[in-house]
Formats: structure tokens, C-alpha cells, sequence
């Protein structure tokens, strides 16, 4: 059964989050609560947590998995980000949006489904920078529900789905909505991969 730690997103000691950190360390699997819905933590440079996540999930591993960072500097230990990808996340970070950006080593092949790019966001929620802080490195983000089904904002329901997960860091009811706008920044010229919370308008709008 998933130990569970129940904190307040708004009054926390940080400290309290390192029992997940060891968690992850050991290449467990960790749900969280975001600025949108809750999701899933594992080392994304651990072969075999990333496969820990497709197998909980039941996703096919043809499809990359994103990550989270507690800041911009730490978003770009696992990207390489252009002048472009650095402008939106100056704009957009902490917030709702993904940019994708070419994956720096030491990323397992896994979690970049064989690929050569990774997203990364910075959220604006306290508890997902404050795990991604105290682990030293991103963490995967993707949605906390068995592939097929909606994500949820809910922890007592991310249990209910995932019950073969390691932790549960419950923060209550998370904000809910739509998922994070994905932006491809990997060339000169900005690309919508997902609108999600963020209209696709206002990324453009910032960068004008």
C-alpha cells in the first residue's frame, strides 16, 4: 500500500517532502499535486522508474514523458534552451506551460521515448517546485491516471487508479482545468504541440 504524507500547499515545511526525495532516490514513484492536476515524480534519468511509470500507467513507451523544475536553472540541467525557449520561460514560468527543448545526457532513452527533445515546465505550485528542489534534479510530470483515462485533481482518486505507486503527497484538491500548453522551441519559430491552460494567443502575445 502507497504511504501517504498530507501536507498544506500554502503552510509547509519542505523537510517534510524528503521521505518522498528517498523514494525517488530509490527509483520509486511518486504522485503530486501541480498547478493543474496531480502527477507523477520518478528520476527521469532511472531506466527503470521510467518503465515503473509506463507500467502504471499502461502507456505505450513510444511516447516521451515531461518533466517538471523547481526553477529555470534547473530546467536547463536537462535541456539545452535557445534564446527563444529561454524568452518563453521567462514570460511563462512559473505557469501551465511545457517547452520542449532538445534533452541534454543523462536523461534516460526512456523517458524520451528514443527521442532527441524533452518538455519541461516550472509550475506555479509550491509543493511541485519544492519536490523538484529538494530531489536536486526535474522530475517526471506526467498525469497521475491509468492511459485512457482523465487525469484528476483528486489524490484520494489518483489511489483509487495508481495503487501500485510508492508515495502519495497529498495537498488536497489540486486547481484542476485543462493540462499544461505544450511549445515546441526548437527552432527560430515558436510550435503549438497541446493548448492546454495557457491560450496558444497569449504565449505569442508574450513574446512580442
Amino acid at each position: 500500500m502507497a504511504e501517504r504524507i498530507t501536507i498544506n500547499p500554502a503552510h509547509f515545511d519542505p523537510v517534510v517532502l524528503d521521505r518522498a526525495v528517498d523514494r525517488l532516490r530509490a527509483g520509486g514513484v511518486v504522485a503530486y499535486p501541480t498547478d493543474t492536476l496531480y502527477g507523477l515524480a520518478a528520476d527521469p534519468r532511472i531506466p527503470d522508474a521510467v518503465a515503473r511509470v509506463f507500467a502504471l500507467k499502461g502507456r505505450a513507451e513510444t511516447s516521451a514523458l515531461t518533466l517538471i523544475a523547481a526553477d529555470a536553472e534547473q530546467a536547463s540541467g536537462a535541456a539545452f534552451f535557445s534564446a527563444r525557449a529561454a524568452a518563453v520561460a521567462a514570460a511563462m514560468w512559473p505557469g501551465p506551460v511545457t517547452i520542449v527543448a532538445t534533452a541534454r545526457s543523462g536523461l534516460a532513452p526512456e523517458a524520451l521515448a528514443a527521442g532527441t527533445t524533452v518538455g519541461v515546465r516550472v509550475p506555479n505550485h509550491d509543493v511541485a517546485r519544492a519536490l523538484a528542489r529538494r530531489f536536486g534534479f526535474c522530475v517526471t510530470a506526467t498525469s497521475a491516471n491509468r492511459s485512457g483515462e482523465p487525469p484528476t485533481a483528486d489524490p484520494d482518486a489518483v489511489l483509487s487508479a495508481l495503487p501500485g505507486i510508492d508515495l502519495l503527497i497529498d495537498g488536497g484538491a489540486a486547481p484542476g482545468g485543462l493540462p499544461s500548453t505544450i511549445v515546441d522551441a526548437t527552432s527560430d519559430v515558436l510550435r503549438l504541440i497541446r493548448e492546454g491552460a495557457v491560450p496558444w494567443s497569449r504565449v505569442l502575445e508574450s513574446q512580442q
